[in-house]
């Protein structure tokens, strides 16, 4: 928000936000803020938001989230960079990192999982017991009911 505020972005930027996924967040916290700030901005054709949280009905512009697996687990959003060339293609149905395979391996050997954000009561246990988005982001997936 700071960035989009201060006028930091920029016709073409693409907009990263992570570590907002069911562990990361935890719970996949709403993006409405920083796409509207987006939209009050004048940028909501010309740069894209790219999320392991979550939209409502009410997001508008070129955004992608639920991003699985998310950055917490270290998924490939964990390893983006300030500078790296993305493509968000709605048409062809793409979102594509422009960064080599060697490049995305030093990387993801140098990652280190962000300590939880919670420790104790509900949020850590959803943390600790969530799946990830695209499985629906459940907590019982592991009990034999």
């Amino acid at each position: 928000m700071e960035a989009i505020l201060a006028d930091q972005i920029k016709d073409g930027d693409i907009v990263v936000l992570r570590y907002l996924g069911p562990k990361g967040g935890p719970g996949m916290p709403e993006m409405l803020a920083p796409t509207s700030a987006i939209v009050g901005k004048g940028l909501g054709e010309t740069v894209g938001l790219i999320t392991d949280g979550r939209f409502s009905g009410g997001t508008w512009g070129m955004v992608v989230g639920h991003v699985a697996p998310e950055a917490y687990v270290g998924g490939p959003i964990a390893l983006v960079r300030e500078g790296d060339s993305i493509s968000i293609d709605a048409h062809k149905k793409l979102l594509q990192l422009h960064v080599s395979d060697d490049e995305l391996s030093a990387r993801k050997a140098m990652w280190v999982k962000p300590k939880p954000r919670y420790l104790t009561g509900v949020l850590a246990k959803f943390s600790a017991l969530t799946s990830c988005a695209s499985e629906g982001a459940v907590t019982d997936s592991n009990l034999n009911l």
